[in-house]
């Protein structure tokens, strides 16, 4: 298992540590990829098999396909796991009339333990710092961090740090304290945390933001199940939501293993949306830049995805020009009427998720995709994340404290 910097730099070992960004250029850290020397043709069956079994690893839609996952312990009864993953794809009926194609499907990876697609990479993320003799795990957060990183840490009986902006949705808020984290408000928004988290934490403290590869690692499985589900029949496009970008990343690397052990032929496109008042990668990708240039004070109805310098937007950039993909944005109103279009499917969403589906219905009124390609929309946070917000406003039932109390 080794490590390096997602930037071609000369960082040393001594500056590569795995829960930090680089100390030489400040770039999150990679793990290179270990893969599985058996056929596609045995992976499938191994990962197809384990479906039967009892192990709870085995059952966990994470670690069924621990082949693909960095060697963290050799005792399954280590790793940490509360049944993350196996979340449904669902046909699209009203989500795909309003979109203007054919054949869409939603994969909810908000049916996840704490309703976020988190789960996916928490469970790898926080099994790594027990095998580190971690006691302390910290990470900035708009909510689904934080009741994720809570959630783990209390099963691996560690103590939880999280570091949240001043206006946060209730229910997540609620979600982090019933799991036992210590709460600390700083900042009007994601960015001022994380930068106040990384300042403050101590050498012993271990961060479980996305820019642990380790988080990343995990997120990748949800790429790899939807893959099976569908028959391993690869769609022509994945839409989904774009914040710290750290999904846009996982799904990237999740392709990346998909076609280097010959499980898929052909990537799909991958798309990803942003919201207009939060949209510093969207504007990268637009103007051909080189470098990601932040947005000093986002502002979106959708808070999960209210983050104006989003860590991984170098491997999120990689994995749009791998698959030919494209970001882009789309404004605070489309993404209530996406989020209330989704509800007449019977599926409940977060404005967050509700983005990648406003996305698809712009990409195909702009001709990027046509009316008969196959769609899936990722969606990354459940409807009762925030549960006062059911008229798109956004404004209900948020968690406003001083900067710097503690709760």
């Amino acid at each position: 298992m080794q490590l390096q910097c997602s930037e071609p730099c000369e960082a040393s070992n001594q500056e590569l540590r795995e829960d930090r960004v680089c100390a030489n250029c400040g770039a999150p850290l990679e793990l290179v990829p270990e893969r599985p020397s058996l056929s596609a043709e045995a992976l499938r069956a191994l990962w197809s098999g384990r479906r039967s079994s009892i192990e709870p690893a085995d059952r966990s839609g994470v670690w069924r396909f621990r082949e693909l996952l960095p060697a963290i312990t050799e005792r399954l009864a280590d790793i940490v796991t509360i049944g993350e993953g196996n979340t449904p794809v669902l046909r699209g009926m009203a989500t795909a009339k309003y979109a203007g194609v054919a054949d869409l499907s939603i994969k909810h990876l908000g049916w996840n333990p704490t309703g976020s697609f988190k789960d996916t990479g928490m469970t790898v993320a926080v099994t790594r710092a027990a095998a580190r003799g971690a006691k302390v795990v910290a990470c900035a957060s708009t909510g689904n961090t934080a009741a994720s990183m809570a959630a783990y840490a209390a099963r691996a009986g560690m103590k939880a740090r999280v570091f949240l902006p001043r206006a946060v949705a209730a229910a997540k808020v609620a979600q982090a304290e019933a799991y036992g984290a210590e709460l600390v408000r700083v900042g009007d928004n994601f960015d001022d945390a994380l930068t106040e988290m990384l300042e403050g934490a101590d050498p012993t403290t271990y961060v479980l933001n996305s820019l642990n590869p380790f988080r990343v690692a995990g997120q990748k499985t949800f790429i790899i199940e939807l893959l099976e589900q569908l028959g391993w029949q690869v769609p022509d496009v994945i839409a989904l939501p774009g914040g710290n970008l750290g999904n846009l990343a996982a799904c990237g690397a999740a392709l990346d293993d998909a076609m280097a052990l010959g499980l898929i032929t052909r990537r799909p496109r991958l798309a990803v949306i942003q919201a207009e008042g939060a949209n510093p990668f969207a504007r990268m990708w637009k103007s051909g830049a080189e470098r990601l240039t932040p947005v000093s004070n986002p502002t979106t109805i959708a808070s999960a995805i209210r983050i104006g310098a989003p860590v991984s937007w170098r491997n999120a950039a990689r994995a749009l020009r791998a698959t030919g993909g494209t970001a882009i944005d789309v404004n605070d109103e489309a993404i209530a009427e996406a989020r209330r279009v989704i509800g007449r499917d019977g599926i409940g969403c977060e404005l967050g998720s509700a983005a990648a589906l406003a996305g698809v219905k712009v990409l195909r009124d702009s001709g990027w995709l046509s009316e008969q390609e196959r769609v899936i929309c990722l969606l990354t946070g459940h409807l009762l994340k925030e549960p006062g917000t059911g008229d798109g406003s956004g404004n209900h039932a948020e968690s406003h404290a001083h900067a710097g109390a503690r709760c």
